[in-house]
């Protein structure tokens, strides 16, 4: 059984630092709150205090309410080819994993075979998993793995069948070892400039919360 420990959620974790002013805070919320409904962060790499909360592959994620989406996509064609990035769900209007067939798929070559590899904070809900089932159905040419931190809410019944639906059109599941989460740090995570590449720091119950996951899924599968 994983340390059951609740964890505080603190500025930190929107990318504010910790002393951040309350008033500023305010200000910010509300302007977040303005956005317009379908705002989406893109970009090649993310902050590294983004990765070490929201990636963190705890039991109970508090405060953990965005999803980051790191993408690889392996093209096969005529002109073959390799892209990534990540997105990022600005508020809860917009998910990031929508965001990727809505923005990302259609800069892909028609026609071509594509295997797209995600590592995503935590598994897809329920109208995004419906969402991968319907791509992956339409589009035979595309073949997708999902490496997932955490799993979303998975003791509910219509989560669970949600992931199995992922399963039977196709999708290949894996719950991220600490392989992954290095893989993540190194490829998609911001360095600090002038600074040497800093190693990835695992921390302390990362093996164990992986297995915790991966028996999960499992079962579940």
């Amino acid at each position: 059984k994983m340390a059951e420990k609740q964890e505080e959620p603190s500025n930190a974790q929107n990318g504010e630092p910790d002393n951040a002013e309350e008033g500023e805070g305010k200000k910010k919320k509300v302007k977040r709150e303005d956005l317009p409904p379908f705002e989406i962060v893109t970009g090649e790499r993310l902050p590294a205090i983004f990765f070490k909360f929201q990636f963190r592959n705890v039991e109970y994620s508090s405060g953990r309410n965005k999803t980051f989406l790191c993408y690889v996509v392996e093209t096969q064609g005529k002109e073959p080819g390799t892209c990534r990035g990540y997105l990022e769900d600005e508020h809860a209007a917009a998910h990031a994993e929508m965001a990727f067939f809505n923005t990302i798929l259609p800069t892909c070559q028609a026609g071509a075979r594509h295997d797209v590899t995600w590592y995503v904070s935590s598994s897809p809900c329920v109208a995004c998993a419906q969402r991968i089932c319907e791509a992956l159905r339409k589009n035979k040419g595309l073949r997708l793995t999902i490496m997932v931190g955490r799993l979303f809410m998975w003791e509910e019944p219509e989560m669970q069948a949600a992931l199995r639906s992922m399963k039977e059109a196709g999708c290949k599941l894996r719950i991220m070892k600490p392989q992954d989460f290095e893989y993540v740090w190194k490829n998609f995570v911001e360095q600090e400039e002038g600074e040497e590449a800093k190693s990835f720091v695992p921390w302390e119950d990362i093996q164990e919360n992986f297995q915790y996951y991966e028996e999960k899924l499992a079962e579940i599968l």
